[in-house]
Parts: C-alpha cells; sequence; structure tokens
C-alpha cells in the first residue's frame, strides 16, 4: 500500500489532501515517524525518523497520533482481496504481503493480470492505491513493487531482468543490505551490485551467510517460499511502551508492568498461545538497552508475568528509563502445553489472578481510574499509552 496509515486519513478527511501529513508521535512528545505523505517525504521526512527531526525538516506538516484500529479494519478488507487471488499469503505488516499466484495464475501472464485486477479492486473497494510487482521470487517481486511508488504497476519476469534492472545501482538496492552492512562493503571498495558479482568469493569469506545471500541476491538467486503467517507460529508475544520523560522511580515502573502483563496476557489466549519464559526489557536515558529473560513452568497470565518482571527488575541497574516491556517466550499452542501441578490441582488460576486484581484495586485507588473495568480499551495501543502517561504525571505530582 502507498503511504498506508497517511492514505486511510486523507482518504477520510479529504481536507488533508496536498498536504505534508505526518503520522506517528506528536512534536511535543517523544516518539518517532510511522509513515508519512509523499508531500512530507519532500521535505527529507521518513517512517523511524525521530519525531523531533521530522517537525524540525517540516514545521508546517500536520502531525497526527495512528488510529490502529481503523488501519486493522481496512487491512482486514485488503487481505480478504489479496486472498482471492494467492494460494499463499505472507503478511509482512497491515499494508504489505507476499502472495504466491504460482498455482493460482499458472503462468506469468495471468499473474500480471491479477495484479492489475488486485489494484482496481483496492481502488474500488477501499479508496486506496497500491504498488504491486510482479516476479518470479520474492526479492524481485518486493523490488518490483518499490519501482514505480505510488500507485505503481512492474513486472521483473526472471533473474535476468532482475540484474539488467540492479546491476549498477548501490549495494543498499538489495534486499537484506541495510546501512551497516553497505558501510562495510563501500569500506572494501564494493559500491555496486556489479562490485558484488566481480568479487562474490570475497564477500563469502567475509561475510559468511549473509554474505553468501547477498552474493547469491547479486545474480537474481532467491529460492525462498511464501510461507502463511500463521499466529501459533510467533515466537514471543511482547508489549513495551516509551515514556515522554525518563523515569526514575522504580516503584512506578512497578505500576506499568501490571498493564503489560495484562496486554500480553490478553494477546496470547486470542491466540491460545502460553509461554514458558519471560522478558523484561528496559531502554534507559542514554538509549542503552538491555534485555532480561527467565524460564518458568508457565507463562500464559499476567500474574506469572507480572511477578516474574518485577523480579528481574530488582536486579538491574537502576538509572533513569525510557522504555519498559514485558514478554514471553518459548511459545506454544494449546495441544503442546505441557500440564502443571496447578493444572492437576485446579486452584491457582484464581489465586494467581487475585494478585493481579489486587494491583489494579491499588492502582485504581493511587491513580483515580478504573482499571479493571476498562482492560478492553486499555488493550489497544494508543490508550495504553495515554494511561501509562496520564498515570506517570499522576504519580509524579503526588
Amino acid at each position: 500500500m502507498d503511504a498506508f496509515y497517511a492514505s486511510v486519513e486523507i482518504r477520510d478527511d479529504p481536507s488533508l489532501a496536498g498536504k505534508p501529513l505526518i503520522i506517528g508521535s506528536l512534536p511535543s512528545e517523544r516518539g518517532v515517524v510511522s509513515t508519512c505523505s509523499y508531500e512530507a517525504r519532500k521535505y527529507g521526512v521518513h517512517s523511524a525518523m525521530n519525531i523531533k527531526e521530522a517537525y524540525r525538516l517540516c514545521p508546517h506538516g500536520i502531525f497526527m497520533h495512528p488510529d490502529f484500529d481503523k488501519y486493522r479494519a481496512v487491512s482486514a478488507v485488503l487481505r480478504n482481496i489479496w486472498n482471492d487471488y494467492a494460494v499463499k499469503m505472507e503478511p509482512i505488516a497491515l499494508d504489505e504481503a507476499y502472495l504466491d499466484v504460482t498455482y493460482s495464475a499458472g503462468t506469468f501472464e495471468r499473474a500480471c493480470e491479477m495484479a492489475k485486477e488486485i489494484k482496481t479492486r483496492v481502488r474500488n473497494e477501499t479508496g486506496l492505491t497500491c504498488s504491486v510487482g510482479v516476479a518470479y521470487s520474492k526479492t524481485a517481486a518486493k523490488t518490483a513493487s518499490e519501482e514505480k511508488k505510488p500507485d505503481g504497476y512492474f513486472e521483473i519476469p526472471d533473474a535476468e531482468a532482475f540484474i539488467d534492472l540492479m546491476i549498477d545501482r548501490d549495494v543498499q538496492a538489495l534486499y537484506t543490505v541495510g546501512a551497516r552492512t553497505a558501510e562495510k562493503l563501500k569500506k572494501l571498495g564494493i559500491y555496486t551490485v556489479c562490485d558484488i558479482q566481480e568479487r562474490r568469493d570475497e564477500i563469502i569469506e567475509r561475510f559468511g551467510k549473509h554474505g553468501r545471500m547477498i552474493a547469491d541476491l547479486a545474480f537474481g538467486i532467491d529460492d525462498r517460499k511464501v510461507v502463511e503467517y500463521k499466529p501459533e507460529d510467533a515466537k514471543s508475544i511482547s508489549r513495551e511502551v516509551t515514556f515522554q520523560e525518563d523515569v526514575n522511580n522504580y516503584d512506578f515502573l512497578k505500576d506499568v508492568l501490571v498493564l503489560l502483563a495484562l496486554c500480553v496476557e490478553n494477546r496470547a489466549r486470542r491466540h491460545d498461545l502460553h509461554g514458558k519464559g519471560v522478558t523484561l526489557k528496559l531502554t534507559y536515558y542514554d538509549m542503552k538497552s538491555i534485555t532480561r529473560s527467565r524460564t518458568i513452568s508457565s507463562a500464559d497470565n499476567a500474574s506469572a508475568i507480572y511477578t516474574e518482571t518485577v523480579r528481574m527488575l530488582e536486579e538491574v541497574e537502576k538509572r533513569p528509563v525510557r522504555l519498559v516491556g514485558a514478554g514471553i517466550y518459548n511459545l506454544s499452542g494449546d495441544d503442546g502445553r505441557q500440564m502443571t501441578l496447578d493444572d492437576y490441582m485446579g486452584e491457582p488460576d484464581a489465586e494467581k489472578q487475585d494478585i493481579i486484581g489486587k494491583r489494579l484495586q491499588e492502582l485504581q485507588a493511587r491513580y483515580g481510574l478504573d482499571f479493571a473495568g476498562h482492560l478492553e480499551e486499555i488493550y489497544k495501543g494508543l490508550i495504553l499509552h495515554r494511561t501509562i502517561e496520564y498515570m506517570r504525571k499522576h504519580y509524579n505530582n503526588r
């Protein structure tokens, strides 16, 4: 999709059309740009940019918080359209996916017709535009989809066509070659895809497995399959929040961990997933991040997540904190879950959840909010962040 979040907002409010629209944090807040309109990109604004820098580049831009519930609803419509054509679909984000049409299309020509049908249906059924790439491999399809943005269409039928397109381009044009890898390559005098081809063996020797992948891609070789995403295939589930001002009080962080634990539990239960490990993430004021983890018999409820993250929090270095997160890992579905002694005794769930119940009562008394009665709203990203920001200010003003 083309500038997905921004395009949805412009569709719903036509007065935003033609203006530099920046979706993410507000200039007065900490955070980054989620996406922006093409008008904003003309000023150098781009995704993942610090919001302060975006404001410096485009102070007259329109800054908005994202509305993820709205975007998910549009994404569901999009995926229904795409599923009509794909034998397999591998979502990359709410607005992007690889579609395997090898068998549903039968020929490359029919695949191209499908791509054009998808563009038409997306426009008619959502009022939005998308850019589609049709190609023989995932890397080539991704490259093709970027070639004519916005509202683009491009074909790369075979490896020879891919090489012809990429041969003189900067190394960073290749999939998996990020800024750091590109810098290392250029220090070796390797600037273009052609250079990679000519020094294939050296790159493999220096960069190992990643080097072999880079070298293969330079020759248009990519045998990766489209893999259908299933929630149960996730390796971990986590939730984190960035504070608008650094937090020094670790008792307040424990209050935040109650809500993060509940959010992680909610997502895990929606997909019938169970964890066997708990993680705590902290980013300090100087942007140094640390992660702590602990394996336990069962990490499928908020009480266990909260208890373990608090224990780990008590063991870390106490410095001002910019971000805190909680999560679970070593996931399995109901079929793969091992029964614990608590399951056989049949008593502890109520006992465990009573810990969370008591903590929610304490939070209500401390902050004057009915947390227990509004959990469904708190599970939503924007409400969670606003709630925690209110808590932070209230805690500091007590």
